[in-house]
Order: C-alpha cells, then structure tokens, then sequence
C-alpha cells in the first residue's frame, strides 16, 4: 500500500512537470489563438478623416500573402480609431522583392505630397538576402530615412521605423537548409545600422525583430508560403508600435 502511494505520488509529481513546461512553452506568445483573426469578423472601415499614412517598404509591408487588410498598416489604422484617432486609408509604397534602392527609386517616379501624418519604414530584409554591403545599406537607408522626415511634414516625430524581421526562423528557411544563424547575425548587423541611424534623426526605432523570433516553431504566426509572416505576427508588430507611439 506505501508503495502504490509512492508510485501515484510520483505520476503526479511527473505530470505536473509536464504540464509546467507546455505552459512555459505556450507563454513564449501569449493569448495566442486571440489573434488567430486578426481583423475579426468585419472589415476595417474608413471615413473621411485628417490624417494621412504613408508606409513604406517590402513584402513585409504590403503583407506578402495575406490579405491587405491583415497587413500591419492597415492593422494599424484600425488600431488606432479605437483610441480615437482615424486616419485615411493608408497609402502603400512596397512590393516584395525590393531593396533599398528599388524603394528610393519607387518614391522618387511617384507624386507624394509631403504632408503625412504619419509615415512607417521597414526595409532591408532584401539587402540581407540578395548579399548587399552593410555601408552601401547605411547610406541608401538614411536617404531613405530623410526622405521620409519630409514627407511627414519634415516633423521626425510623425515617423516610426521598424527593424528588419528575421526570416531565418521560418519554416521555409528551415525546412530548406538555410544557414539561419548567418541570416540571424547579418539581420542584427543590418539591425544595428538602422537603429543608430535612426535614433542619430530624432525618429522613432521599433523593435519587431525579437517578436518574430519568438515565433519559431508556431505555424500560426507565418503565412501559407511559410517564408512571410501571417496577419498574426503583423498584429503583434501594431502592438510592438502602440506600446512606443500614440
């Protein structure tokens, strides 16, 4: 009989052990099926308002395969009118693929009024991936970072930048045998250029980077290509922004 007690004893002690590490596991992101949808059951809706949003960037802007209104920007929008604050639809200037130098040369063949009153950047992940130099990415970004301050009522408190995600923890990189550790370290190496840069103009740095990295392993938080992350991980970046801005 004593020993029987010691036995349940013991599948008690291990159960709770494991119970204790799913929990650790499972708190890395918390209430994690809440953003499962991130604009719920009805879409955003606009109206007529005085502000105007610009945003800037790559795929990771213009929401690489998810839906546009699950991309940050227009997650943003949203966000933001339940504070009360009600921008215009955002204005995207982004396409997956491009550098740089492709953003520079994109703002410079459109007509942009200057008067935004906000605009985001979030560019350098194909600087990374297409091997690019780290000081060729340093001045091409403050050019990009200055044009931006102008175009934001040259006030450098109307813009936020946002770090580069690692894309070495996704499933993609993963399951084809990416080095993730070297696109781990050329992302900080980028990272830490355009946070110096950044803060050097008086503008606001987001750190988005360690919030995806959390994400490995979880298919909740990367789109169906398995490479960019889904509406899920853009919601989080909204948060990451709300918790600095506004």
């Amino acid at each position: 009989m004593i020993k029987l007690n010691i036995l349940n004893n013991i599948i008690k002690y291990l159960f709770f052990v494991l119970l204790l590490i799913s929990c650790e596991k499972d708190k890395i992101i918390e209430q994690e099926t809440i953003y499962e949808n991130p604009i719920a059951e009805e879409p955003i809706k606009f109206t007529e308002a005085n502000k105007k949003y610009l945003a800037l960037g790559d795929s990771y802007t213009v929401g690489q395969s998810v839906l546009p209104e699950n991309s940050f920007p227009y997650i943003l929008v949203s966000e933001l009118s339940k504070k009360g604050i009600f921008f215009d639809k955002p204005r995207v200037i982004a396409q997956t693929g491009w550098t740089t130098t492709n953003l520079s040369i994109a703002i410079q063949q459109q007509t942009i009024e200057n008067n935004y009153d906000l605009v985001t950047l979030l560019i350098g992940v194909n600087n990374q991936y297409q091997g690019k130099s780290i000081e060729g990415y340093r001045k091409e970004y403050v050019d990009l970072l200055k044009q931006a301050i102008n175009l934001a009522n040259s006030t450098p408190n109307n813009v936020v930048v946002l770090s580069i995600p690692d894309w070495g923890v996704s499933p993609y990189a993963i399951n084809f045998n990416f080095d993730v550790n070297k696109i781990s370290s050329e992302i900080d190496a980028f990272n830490k250029i355009k946070e110096e840069e950044t803060l050097k103009l008086g503008v606001q740095f987001v750190n988005i980077t360690d919030i995806c990295r959390l994400a490995k392993g979880y298919k909740l938080y990367f789109a169906d290509d398995e490479l960019h992350f889904s509406g899920s991980m853009h919601l989080l970046w909204v948060y990451e922004i709300l918790k600095f801005k506004f």
